[in-house]
């Protein structure tokens, strides 16, 4: 079972800083996870509840830029938070462009670091919700047969039935039949409904799902 609320992973070889970040995620009521190497942190299982990703840029075995580049694909949900002992401008221009939330100098302000990690917090509870909303799109139009996705593609792009059936070779009524199925499949209540969950799924651009 996922945690009741928001966890706050730390990767820092400075145990004073683990230390600290700790104390200061448990007042605000998250629920921290302390690791004091990359390695340690890779082997660890993908989180899929709303968290953020504290990581200090020089790390003993791998850099924390290289830690945001492994997992960018498979955690993009997860907002990461530099910190650093130095004033790498580069650096942090490098962290930001791939995508960082936040890039801090230590020490760290206390007041500083709270209000990055809520907002980083914040940033992963929509992300998660968009990347569950999505996953339900796929799931329901994968349970459209061939037939009924070629209909669904025809009808978002401002076909009639006629026209649908036309081009399928299939009468009008049997295109009625599949558009109503293609709607209660998809859950969708208006045809508009169906032509913004059309967009999110790439249809007639080449990304369907």
């Amino acid at each position: 079972m996922p945690p009741t609320s928001p966890t706050v992973v730390v990767v820092d070889d400075d145990i004073s800083i683990r230390e600290s970040l700790e104390l200061l995620t448990q007042n605000e009521g998250w629920q921290p996870a302390l690791f004091e190497s990359a390695h340690e942190f890779l082997a660890r299982l993908p989180t899929v509840f709303p968290s953020c990703l504290i990581l200090d840029v020089n790390l003993p075995d791998l850099s924390g830029l290289d830690i945001q580049q492994r997992i960018t694909y498979e955690k993009s949900s997860t907002p990461i938070i530099f910190i650093t002992g130095y004033g790498d401008i580069p650096t942090s221009v490098r962290a930001m462009k791939a995508g960082a939330a936040e890039f801090l100098t230590k020490p760290l302000d206390g007041e500083v670091i709270i209000r990055a990690i809520r907002d980083a917090v914040l940033r992963s509870q929509a992300n998660l919700k968009r990347e569950g909303v999505q996953r339900q799109l796929q799931e329901r139009f994968a349970l459209l047969t061939k037939r009924e996705r070629e209909v669904m593609n025809f009808v978002v792009k401002g076909l009639m039935n006629k026209q649908v059936g036309f081009e399928l070779g299939i009468s009008e009524i049997t295109v009625k039949a599949h558009r109503g199925k293609v709607m209660e499949k998809m859950r969708a209540t208006t045809f508009v409904d169906l032509v913004n969950m059309a967009g999110k799924l790439g249809l007639g651009t080449g990304r369907e799902a």
